[in-house]
């Protein structure tokens, strides 16, 4: 049964207190409970949540007004609970995809917030939060993520806050965490009118292109490109004729790939922008009229499947491992019987 704080309203009752039990049981009880739940956050930052968490209730639960107490005292634990729920996130996300993949992602991320911006602006905060990453994720030292991640702020707001509006907003506050906690959770921007991109020289250069082209398409998309153009350039590499490799290669590709970016761009666009219901809705119709020879059956079980990819993938904090598999299966219905070069 998952281990829930004590309720400050009640701090005080006597059946609250004796299913709690002693500090001395709540400790470890709340540490494994706690760990659980962030389970990629660093150990000094958990350990640090903890012991802020359970002064606090050793304040509080013998306070004659328990409930301004805990008020107050949550307060002032609002950076170090910022700080645990951010570092979980950058953290499952640098052990699934490595240091290099998480610079492209966060790459990514920042050209479809602010698609103006240009690679030689965004690159090196992306290889910066990478680097946070690297350094902090697995450090034992106490203020690592912290202290590296503050600096990473003041770097992004120093960057991007004259380039739009909303970085602008979100670098106001006094608070570093609060400010990376808001640009985090940044919608993307809408897709802007952008000249045509000339011919790319390296693969972060072509998805850093697509990326603030295609605004919603979710960060296991762009994962899976990333992963596969690797791939495929170490296969192309070795074959006796390169440059006739990555020309066939590449036209294969575009055509696997276009139906499938549109797809995935609209279905996030409309999830990110409708309430639940009305996104299903107009997913339902869309289906209808896109799928004429599909029984109702295998209509609802398409309609669930994309909704349940939406709900899944479509967020900032979406699970990659989760995230990559959804992908590859919704990539081989799009290749159908045929090999896929991107599944």
């Amino acid at each position: 049964m998952t281990l829930t704080p004590p309720n400050p309203t009640y701090a005080l009752d006597p059946l609250i207190l004796r299913h709690w039990g002693s500090l001395s049981h709540l400790c470890p009880r709340f540490l494994y409970e706690y760990a659980s739940s962030y389970s990629q956050a660093p150990l000094p930052v958990l350990l640090g949540s903890t012991t802020t968490f359970l002064s606090m209730v050793s304040t509080c639960c013998i306070s004659r007004a328990p409930t301004a107490c805990f008020l107050k005292e949550k307060l002032e634990r609002k950076t170090l609970s910022l700080l645990t729920l951010t570092s979980n996130r950058i953290c499952s996300r640098f052990s699934a995809y490595g240091k290099d993949k998480v610079s492209f992602s966060y790459l990514a991320s920042l050209a479809q917030k602010v698609p103006t911006a240009s690679f030689e602006d965004l690159l090196p905060l992306a290889e910066d939060a990478a680097e946070v990453s690297s350094q902090c994720c697995d450090s034992v030292a106490e203020d690592c993520m912290q202290k590296k991640l503050m600096e990473h702020t003041a770097k992004v707001c120093t960057t991007l806050s004259a380039r739009d509006g909303r970085f602008t907003d979100c670098c106001k506050g006094k608070n570093l965490m609060e400010n990376h906690f808001c640009i985090l959770a940044m919608p993307p921007a809408p897709a802007p009118k952008l000249p045509e991109a000339s011919e790319p020289t390296n693969k972060e250069l072509f998805l850093f292109e697509l990326a603030r082209r295609h605004p919603s398409l979710p960060d296991a998309v762009l994962a899976k490109l990333y992963d596969s153009s690797g791939k495929l350039r170490g296969e192309c590499c070795s074959s006796k004729d390169p440059s006739a490799c990555l020309d066939s290669k590449r036209k294969r590709i575009e055509a696997e790939l276009l139906p499938f970016l549109e797809r995935a761009n609209q279905l996030c666009g409309q999830y990110n922008k409708l309430p639940f219901l009305e996104f299903k809705k107009r997913l339902r119709e869309s289906l209808t009229r896109t799928q004429p020879q599909a029984s109702p059956a295998q209509l609802e079980q398409l309609l669930e499947q994309r909704a349940s990819f939406a709900s899944t993938c479509c967020l900032p904090d979406a699970p990659p491992l989760l995230c990559a598999s959804k992908v590859s299966s919704e990539l081989g219905e799009v290749c159908k019987e045929e090999s896929c070069l991107l599944g």
